[in-house]
């Protein structure tokens, strides 16, 4: 069965992985109710605003049905925004995370807008050349739980991808660069999720920074 991929569209840069996701001819839709939050195989939280995400998610009644989903399983990828809805720790957030994740998350670690930079990240279980990664008041991720698993860092040691089971955190935005890998290793997820034989890991290769 093929996987049925939502994203949520309550604000933030949802449509560029939407198209991401139907280029890689997943069946990709916005999720703004809970009978589409009910349908997903799996669930992306698109880079945005966090504290309006968060504001949104209670407003749209989807926060407990989000967390209950994930909590069963369903597998869920945070970019930059994301990430920190899904944080357990986010000592900024004025409003409740998800909070599903055993991380500690610091919002706008990297500055502010201006201070956006890009970065070459050789990243674990994406095979091939380094990704070409965007960061756009990016935040850090620290503090992993004992089952959460480091995937990449920059070259002073700060982790910008991590993963703990079915859930996924990136810091950077992988829907902006034309390099489909990381929605496919999302899809990858979701279909061992569903049941299809799980592929063998790639290893991991040493993180080159450009920031």
């Amino acid at each position: 069965m093929d996987p049925r991929i939502g994203v949520l569209a309550l604000q933030g840069d949802f449509r560029e992985h939407v198209d991401t996701l139907r280029a890689l001819n997943v069946d990709a839709f916005e999720v703004r109710t809970l009978a589409q939050l009910d349908t997903c195989d799996g669930l992306i939280l698109p880079g945005g605003e966090s504290t309006t995400i968060a504001r949104l998610l209670i407003a749209f009644d989807l926060l407990e049905p989000l967390r209950a989903r994930i909590r069963s399983g369903m597998p869920v990828w945070g970019t930059c925004a994301g990430a920190i809805l899904l944080a357990k720790r986010v000592p900024q957030l004025d409003r409740p995370p998800v909070g599903v994740m055993d991380i500690t998350v610091d919002r706008n670690a990297f500055g502010r807008q201006i201070d956006s930079f890009e970065a070459e990240l050789n990243v674990r279980e994406i095979e091939g050349a380094p990704i070409h990664a965007v960061f756009i008041r990016a935040p850090v991720l620290r503090d992993l739980g004992k089952n959460v698993e480091a995937l990449c860092t920059l070259g002073d040691g700060r982790i910008v991808a991590c993963r703990e089971q079915n859930m996924l955190a990136t810091s950077f935005h992988p829907e902006l660069t034309g390099d489909h890998r990381m929605h496919e290793l999302f899809v990858r997820m979701v279909r061992e999720a569903m049941g299809a034989p799980a592929k063998p890991r790639a290893r991991a290769g040493t993180t080159r920074s450009r920031a």
